[in-house]
């Protein structure tokens, strides 16, 4: 019925711990029909956020997130993104992250 129904179908969620087409995957796998663009992330947000704001950012995400962000200048960062990676929370990686 939604999609007879003139509204924009959109699929959110918060997740960090995966990209869009892994989700994408995991849904279609379950049954939904559904594109890649109706699904909303908050990696979404913030690669938009990024975009936005022109900066370059230090990536603290699950390496399975990554693929969201391709394209996106990360040399010299000047902004840090944070996500659910607890591989990645160590002291090495978190003084980059506040300096």
């Amino acid at each position: 019925r939604l999609r007879s129904a003139p509204v924009t179908i959109r699929f959110v969620t918060n997740t960090t711990k995966e990209s869009k087409r892994d989700l994408l995957q995991r849904l279609t796998s379950l049954g939904f029909d559904i594109a890649e663009n109706e699904i909303f992330t908050s990696l979404t947000a913030a690669r938009n956020l990024l975009e936005q704001k022109q900066v370059r950012p230090l990536l603290l995400v699950d390496d399975k997130a990554l693929p969201d962000f391709t394209g996106i200048g990360t040399d010299d960062p000047n902004a840090v993104v944070v996500g659910l990676a607890p591989e990645h929370f160590h002291y090495e990686m978190m003084n980059r992250a506040f300096r």
